[in-house]
C-alpha cells in the first residue's frame, strides 16, 4: 500500500519526561498561588471596602489630586486637605462612589472611597 503501520512502544524516556513535567507544573502552581496570596495581603492593607459608606452619607473629598484645579491658591502647604463635605449619590461599585459635588469643583463625579473621608461634625443648615 506503500505505508507501514507503526508499532506502539513504551519509551522510558518519555515517561520520565511527563512525570517531571507535571512536579514541575506542580511547584510553580503552588509558588503562583504563594504568590497571590502575598500580593492580596499588602494590597489588602490599606484597602477601604465601600459597605462602610452609604447613600447620602456626607463625606470630605481629598485634594490631594486637585491642587491645579483650586483657583487662587498657589502655595501648597497652605491647601486644605480634605474640602466639603460632600454627599454620597451613589454607590457606583465596590470601591467608588458618586457624590454631589458643586460646579466649581471640576473633577468627575464618582471617586475612589480613598480620596474620601467621612464627615465628622455637625450639618449646616
Amino acid at each position: 500500500m506503500g505505508f507501514e503501520v507503526r508499532k506502539k512502544r513504551k519509551y522510558k524516556g518519555v515517561e520520565k519526561f511527563v512525570t517531571k513535567i507535571k512536579e514541575i507544573q506542580e511547584e510553580v502552581k503552588a509558588a503562583l498561588e504563594k504568590v497571590q496570596e502575598k500580593i492580596k495581603r499588602y494590597t489588602d492593607r490599606k484597602r477601604t471596602e465601600v459597605d462602610k459608606y452609604k447613600v447620602k452619607d456626607l463625606v470630605m473629598l481629598s485634594t490631594k489630586d486637585l491642587k491645579y484645579q483650586m483657583t487662587g491658591r498657589r502655595m501648597e502647604k497652605l491647601i486644605k486637605r480634605f474640602i466639603g463635605p460632600y454627599r454620597i449619590k451613589k454607590i457606583a461599585s465596590l470601591n467608588t462612589v458618586e457624590l454631589e459635588l458643586p460646579s466649581t469643583v471640576k473633577i468627575h463625579l464618582v471617586v475612589n472611597v480613598s480620596r474620601i473621608q467621612r464627615y465628622i461634625g455637625q450639618v449646616k443648615g
